[in-house]
């Protein structure tokens, strides 16, 4: 996610989170999908976490994590042609043909969900949440779709007691306003709190910079621009664009304007891992951590408060 192109998979979030399934999903083992192909990073990291690694077959060609393991077959998940997709899976007496029994995408390019599954193969589409639930509940999916229900629910439970610790242990600041910025890329594209990762950071109490310039229009990622981010004088910002764009807090706090912005003065401008913060799978965990860490920095700073 966040990619290619960055700002129209951003924009590919989902209205409405997906429902945690049922007891009638989980099936038998039998049922479970034996050979998958992942064209989404996030799928690929949560089904290697729920023990469904052996099944996975391919991945696209952006799935990163695991940084071991991962299968040797890519498809080009911006422009995935069907023919690669149907003759992946290895023939067995069990598994005879080489189509492969579920494909998960998050970006339907080349209108490969219809195509797919026209030829008789399961496509799932898992777009990005737009909050915890929708998050917990593709995870569910995931293990319910490959026989892995326990590890799935587990990973869950896991993410939902790291989350609410983040949360408990946040101190009260009734009387300091954490504002804060959050880069997408080094054109201001950002996001609101009405976003899956915004409203964790709403959820810290901090207060997002980019609300007051959010429409309808936007979907929750607007573009702001140099004056106002300046303007506002955020007194953190996390930068999301460390390693598909190299930026620093260094290149930042060269920006006409931001000498002056509380969070460069003060040092609280914080790198983020591109891929964790724009991924909703097993890593949300260390995702949590980190805002976490950040908002708490600018409260215990006393510089900032000056």
């Amino acid at each position: 996610m966040f990619k290619f192109p960055r700002l129209f998979l951003a924009l590919s979030v989902s209205v409405v989170a997906l429902p945690l399934l049922g007891a009638s999903m989980a099936g038998a083992s039998s049922a479970a999908a034996q050979c998958v192909v992942s064209l989404s990073p996030t799928a690929s990291e949560t089904l290697f976490a729920i023990g469904a690694g052996p099944q996975v077959q391919a991945v696209d060609s952006d799935s990163d994590f695991p940084t071991s393991g991962l299968p040797a077959k890519r498809i080009n998940a911006l422009n995935p042609s069907v023919e690669a997709v149907i003759g992946i899976c290895k023939t067995s007496a069990s598994h005879p043909s080489t189509k492969p029994d579920l494909v998960i995408i998050s970006y339907d390019a080349n209108q490969i969900k219809e195509k797919l599954t026209g030829l008789g193969v399961k496509v799932v589409e898992q777009d990005a949440p737009s909050n915890l639930a929708g998050a917990y509940g593709e995870i569910t999916q995931l293990g319910a779709l490959t026989g892995h229900v326990k590890k799935a629910d587990d990973l869950v439970a896991s993410l939902k007691q790291t989350i609410k610790t983040d949360v408990a242990s946040m101190p009260a600041h009734p009387k300091k306003k954490v504002t804060l910025y959050y880069e997408l890329d080094p054109t201001y594209y950002s996001l609101t709190s009405d976003t899956f990762v915004g409203s964790l950071l709403k959820d810290l109490g901090a207060l997002n910079v980019a609300d007051a310039e959010s429409t309808s229009a936007d979907a929750g990622y607007p573009q702001l621009s140099a004056e106002y981010i300046a303007s506002a004088n955020p007194k953190l910002i996390l930068l999301a664009d460390t390693v598909c764009c190299k930026m620093t807090p260094a290149k930042v706090a060269k920006r006409a304007g931001f000498a002056k912005v509380n969070a460069v003065v003060n040092g609280n401008v914080v790198n983020l891992n591109d891929d964790v913060a724009s991924r909703w799978g097993p890593r949300l965990g260390i995702l949590m951590n980190e805002l976490t860490k950040a908002v708490k920095g600018v409260l215990k700073d006393p510089k900032a408060w000056k």
